[in-house]
């Protein structure tokens, strides 16, 4: 399993998604971010399911 990279990192990456944003609009924007694997191997993890916003994305992200 890939290492877990912080939360600071991971909103780098996903600064200036339209939310609400489904998991797969988030892995899809990370990409697109240069997101490393770490960050898209953690955001692929996450349940499928519509985020509301960069806090329940970072709420999300440290559970998973």
């Amino acid at each position: 399993m890939a290492d877990t990279p912080n939360p600071i990192q991971m909103q780098k990456f996903l600064s200036g998604v339209d939310y609400p944003a489904s998991r797969d609009d988030l892995v899809e924007h990370a990409k697109s971010q240069g997101a490393d694997n770490d960050v898209l191997e953690h955001l692929q993890q996450m349940p499928d399911r519509t985020h509301d916003g960069p806090n329940a994305v970072s709420q999300e992200f440290s559970r998973s």
